[in-house]
């Protein structure tokens, strides 16, 4: 249940400028998340987010985008359960998910900064990421295989 919220909040902040936690509340409770406040803060402490200043001078929650790798890691524990399958063609990675989770994955794809991904397209529970070669989508298939083994 825990990973599955912390997806929901992923996917809710790369969908919509959420500037309180009671705003985020109200859209879990709306999908069916029954949490408290306290569970909210816990879950944005360990997502690691942070607030923005947006262009119309309000604040949103985002994906803290440290270079640290220990934040990644974190983070890639909460996304990586939300993963089905992964496969490649040629320059492709396509990842499948839970219905729902695809675009929170795909920003936690692309909070890794990985030099060879171009760039990734998230459906409701397809990626498509799109990398420099043949080799680096074998690469970094296997990278992500990897990480669902661990967590």
């Amino acid at each position: 249940m825990k990973n599955e919220r912390q997806g929901k909040i992923l996917e809710l902040i790369s969908k919509h400028e959420i500037e309180t936690q009671d705003e985020m509340i109200s859209r879990l409770r709306a999908d069916g998340f029954n949490v408290t406040q306290a569970t909210i803060s816990r879950d944005m402490r360990e997502l690691k987010l942070t607030k923005v200043l947006t262009a119309r001078g309000t604040y949103k929650y985002t994906v803290n985008h440290s270079r640290n790798h220990s934040n990644n890691v974190k983070f890639n524990n909460a996304v990586v359960d939300s993963i089905i399958s992964v496969d490649f063609a040629g320059n492709c990675i396509v990842l499948k998910t839970y219905p729902g989770l695809a675009q929170a994955v795909a920003s936690g794809v692309d909070s890794l900064n990985i030099n060879n991904i171009l760039g990734c397209v998230g459906g409701d529970d397809t990626i498509i990421i799109v990398v420099r070669d043949a080799d680096a989508a074998k690469d970094i298939s296997e990278k992500i295989r990897e990480l669902m083994k661990t967590f």
